[in-house]
């Protein structure tokens, strides 16, 4: 076995990036602080062809060199969009017939391994501030939320973490 050369990997132009076919999510983050945060989302989106992301509230948008120190030109592939107003992209999203998901611990959520998503519809997936999570007031006008099950005493993880595990999580079951 031998690690494969950044050559080999079959690349994706910006180009070709950008006409291609895209999962169909939507990421909305809401109050990220941290640069980093950000940039990794960007990554990951990237990774798995994602429609486009939201920035809403504090959340920092690109050009930003701290952004992109975790980002690696992502912000140059994956689509994105500033409103300040969360609630504002939720409900223009329902609207557009998107179900629209806050990531979150809350009464009646679905744990992720339990959530099937349907073929062919597109998905919005809201992700909060490191310490207060999605605003109850951004929960109350999603469709739904969806819980990832943690074992340990914290019940916590990073945001980037969260959005790598649900996106890939989403990503497969749409694909499978």
């Amino acid at each position: 076995m031998r690690k494969l050369e950044n050559s080999e990997l079959e690349r994706k132009s910006i180009n070709d990036f950008k006409q291609a076919e895209k999962t169909p999510i939507i990421i909305v983050l809401d109050d990220i602080r941290s640069l980093h945060n950000i940039g990794s989302v960007f990554r990951t989106s990237d990774a798995f062809l994602i429609e486009r992301i939201y920035l809403c509230g504090i959340t920092a948008t690109p050009p930003n060199k701290e952004i992109h120190k975790t980002a690696l030109g992502a912000t140059e592939t994956v689509s994105w969009e500033y409103n300040k107003n969360v609630i504002e992209i939720i409900e223009k999203l329902k609207q557009e017939n998107i179900l629209v998901y806050a990531i979150e611990q809350v009464e009646n959520a679905v744990f992720l391994n339990d959530f099937q998503p349907i073929k062919n519809k597109k998905y919005a997936l809201v992700f909060g501030n490191e310490v207060y999570g999605v605003s109850q007031d951004a929960i109350k006008v999603c469709d739904g939320s969806i819980e990832i099950p943690q074992l340990g005493t914290k019940h916590s993880l990073n945001i980037s973490v969260s959005a790598g595990i649900v996106v890939w999580d989403l990503f497969q079951k749409l694909n499978s």
